[in-house]
């Protein structure tokens, strides 16, 4: 099975002042396209900034991170930006929906974004995920007008609308409750499934790692321990 991320020695260091901040020290890991995984620890432990990396938002101080095949240490700004555009979904805990538009313009556009053809390939692509998130009678609200789960569940439509090979989910349950965190990664698990998306995503909850077909436990910016697949 392909590798769709390959990280090799990755160390990540962050300058403040005169003290420089060791984020992530030495990381090796490989996920294989299809993995549902998550990466495990405590606040602090190095989680976001390794997801960071995996999402292209940053680059390591040292060492290599393959996405999809490309050292992105190697791409340019612009090829970053495409990369991240038209490879990876991304779902926040803060859901980051745009206030000022409707579910349906949410999850719409990054279509928008990567400049896909015609309004009614757009509306069908939408539809579909809404549809399947099950929020096809709310297209017209705007976020303010929705729960917790009902946002995040437009977060997860928005970060499969393109169809992206890897999504990247942090702490996706944070701001729900223990019900609606559950509805919401057995919603990630069935599309995973179904599509054969892979899936990556950050906890520090025991309940939701055990969600995963894999778990990576990271400490003091370093990977502790590294399980088995499981079916």
């Amino acid at each position: 099975m392909t590798s769709i991320v390959s990280i090799r020695e990755a160390t990540k260091d962050y300058h403040l002042g005169k003290v420089i901040v060791k984020a992530l020290r030495g990381v090796n890991l490989e996920v294989k396209e299809g993995e549902f995984l998550s990466i495990a620890g405590p606040s602090g432990s190095g989680k976001t900034t390794l997801l960071n990396l995996i999402g292209c938002v940053d680059t390591p101080s040292a060492g290599t991170v393959e996405v999809a095949g490309r050292d992105i240490s190697q791409l340019s700004e612009r090829q970053l930006t495409d990369l991240r555009l038209h490879t990876i979904g991304f779902i926040f805990q803060s859901f980051n929906l745009v206030n000022v538009l409707d579910v349906f313009r949410n999850v719409e556009l990054p279509l928008l974004l990567q400049r896909v053809a015609g309004a009614s390939e757009r509306k069908a692509r939408v539809m579909d995920l809404l549809t399947r998130v099950g929020l096809a009678k709310l297209v017209k609200h705007r976020p303010s007008e929705l729960s917790g789960g009902q946002r995040q569940r437009v977060a997860i439509a928005r970060a499969l609308v393109t169809r992206p090979k890897l999504v990247l989910a942090d702490e996706p349950t944070a701001n729900l409750d223990s019900k609606t965190g559950a509805e919401v990664l057995d919603l990630m698990r069935e599309l995973n499934q179904r599509e054969k998306t892979t899936f990556i995503f950050s906890t520090h909850d025991a309940h939701v790692m055990s969600y995963a077909n894999r778990l990576i436990r990271i400490a003091d910016g370093q990977v502790v321990e590294s399980d088995q697949p499981r079916n």
